[in-house]
């Protein structure tokens, strides 16, 4: 059988498909050929790992993104399922102390290095979606040890988002916080750690029992989202 000669010298002119001992006489009309065009596999956009445009605060849409339960009507806030699974729980505490009168939404609990950093910055967008925060720059009396500041912010509010930086370890591990203690807080499904210029590895390093507990993290989520899930999260009708 006679054999193409495409893929070594291509068929781009219909004079070279005609010189094709295989391809003559049955490529009238045919204008070009890429020598690569057999081997190559066809490109599904349905199901590539691309990223598009979800349309909301310059967020993008995830492989396995979700909406949450409590997601508001019309929000274009993106959750992966992982962040969906991990705020279940603490979701169903704001609920169960909704009806707990003169609680703030949130505790921000924050190493005293970044109270006019990026702690001041997660306020401040908390604060402009009308989210009651309970922040230790303006509540909590200087010196209090951090598990003490946790513990009167939680009982002040329905839920503690704790900022995670490197100020933050290194404050936690020069105090040495009693995993006891912390071991309690969680248990009661109240943290949410919010990771920022560290990781989790890095907090398990310090502290195993907050590591354990995923929340949300700046490397997925710019601070504004943060905000906007943090929001969603807290928002309950009232009685």
């Amino acid at each position: 059988m006679a054999k193409c000669t495409a893929p070594v010298h291509g068929h781009r002119t219909a004079s070279g498909a005609a010189a094709c001992p295989a391809c003559r006489g049955r490529m009238r009309g045919y204008s070009s050929y890429s020598p690569y065009s057999s081997y190559a596999p066809a490109y599904d956009q349905s199901t590539s790992g691309g990223s598009s445009s979800s349309g909301g605060r310059g967020s993008t849409s995830r492989s396995g993104s979700k909406k949450p339960r409590w997601s508001r009507a019309g929000s274009g806030v993106v959750y992966t399922s992982a962040q969906v699974v991990s705020l279940e729980p603490i979701r169903k505490t704001v609920e169960k102390r909704a009806s707990t009168p003169d609680l703030r939404d949130v505790f921000l609990c924050h190493a005293w290095a970044d109270r006019l950093g990026v702690a001041k910055k997660l306020y401040d967008l908390l604060i402009s979606e009308d989210v009651r925060v309970w922040f230790s720059e303006n509540d909590v009396a200087l010196g209090s040890t951090l598990l003490r500041e946790i513990d009167k912010g939680l009982a002040n509010s329905r839920i503690g988002l704790v900022m995670v930086t490197p100020a933050f370890l290194e404050r936690i591990q020069g105090e040495g916080i009693a995993e006891k203690e912390l071991s309690a807080l969680l248990a009661r499904d109240l943290l949410v750690p919010i990771v920022h210029d560290t990781t989790y590895e890095a907090l398990r390093e310090v502290s195993p029992l907050l590591g354990s507990r995923s929340g949300l993290s700046s490397a997925e989520d710019s601070l504004e989202d943060i905000a906007a899930k943090i929001a969603e999260l807290v928002s309950v009708e009232e009685a």
